[in-house]
Parts: C-alpha cells; sequence; structure tokens
C-alpha cells in the first residue's frame, strides 16, 4: 500500500473532477460533489488547507477507488 499524499480540498475537487464528479454546491466551508453518471454519488469535501488523512481514506472508500488509484489521478 502507498503512503497517503498531503492535498487540500481544492486539488481533490480536481481530481475527482478527472473522474466524472461535478461541483454541486458549498455549504460553509464543506465542497458538495455529485458524480455524473450511475451511481450519482455524492461526495463532501472540506475546503481546508489540508484534509486529515482519515478524512482523505474515507472519501477515497467512498469514491470506490485505491490510494494507488488516488495517487495516479492526482499526478
Amino acid at each position: 500500500m502507498s503512503k497517503l499524499p498531503v492535498v487540500s480540498g481544492k486539488e481533490m475537487v480536481k481530481a475527482l473532477a478527472k473522474i466524472g464528479y461535478d461541483f454541486d454546491h458549498q455549504k460553509g466551508s464543506h465542497i458538495i460533489l455529485r458524480q455524473k453518471f450511475n451511481p450519482f454519488r455524492r461526495i463532501t469535501i472540506p475546503n481546508h488547507k489540508e484534509i486529515a488523512k482519515g478524512t482523505f481514506r474515507s472519501i477515497i472508500k467512498e469514491c470506490g477507488l485505491t490510494v494507488d488509484e488516488i495517487i495516479n489521478i492526482l499526478k
């Protein structure tokens, strides 16, 4: 398993946009993204300078990705 990178909320939003997530709305400091195609998942991303490791891992899991896949998308 690869080491988790340090990622900001905006970087995560850009990475998820590459795989089919669109900005839905923002409530406070949380950005809600919605998947363009079935199963139309909704993902909440904290708009922080650095996403906590546990939160980052949870987001990856909700998207159905692995750590290696998200690292490749972030490049």
